[in-house]
């Protein structure tokens, strides 16, 4: 037995595939341009990002992980699509102490996440312009309970390698 062996799957669950197709697309490595705004200070900041997704649990979810420049983990996603409500989805990032759930769902062609963030704010992220090599990511955030939202991050992803699903 070994952790990564049970933990990552070859393909979706054949049962589930049609599903999975949701994210499924996303399954693959990407390199990104990541935008990210500070609250604190009303700046931009600007880093390249490495982003991978991979089928886990028998091929019944997706987990990625998000890698910065100097190849440290910022944090994992973990999605899995549950018959009685739809896709579950929770990201962790332990070095700033940010743990969101969410739920997700198709929006036309873009994926639409909303949920709640560790501190209790309201999140809405978006993938859209989803392509064979490319999309768009981008996260809102609402300090007032979702009377008002501001753009947090902004990510372009552009696909390294051939698609793995």
């Amino acid at each position: 037995m070994s952790f990564e062996r049970d933990l990552v799957a070859a393909a979706p669950a054949p049962d589930a595939a049609a599903e999975l197709a949701l994210f499924g697309r996303l399954v693959g490595s990407w390199r990104v341009e990541n935008e990210l705004f500070s609250e604190a200070s009303g700046e931009w900041s600007r880093a390249e990002l490495m982003w991978t997704f991979a089928w886990i649990i028998a091929g019944r979810g997706i987990q990625d992980v998000l890698v910065d420049s100097s190849g440290t983990a910022i944090g994992t996603t973990v999605r899995t699509w549950d018959v009685r409500a739809g896709w579950r989805v929770v990201w962790f990032c332990p070095r700033a102490a940010e743990h969101v759930s969410l739920s997700a769902s198709a929006d036309g062609d873009d994926i639409r996440l909303d949920g709640i963030q560790a501190d209790g704010r309201l999140v809405g992220w978006v993938f859209s312009a989803v392509a064979e090599d490319s999309f768009a990511w981008d996260g809102w955030c609402s300090n007032d309970g979702g009377a008002t939202w501001w753009h947090e991050q902004h990510m372009d992803a552009r696909r390294l390698g051939e698609r793995a699903m």
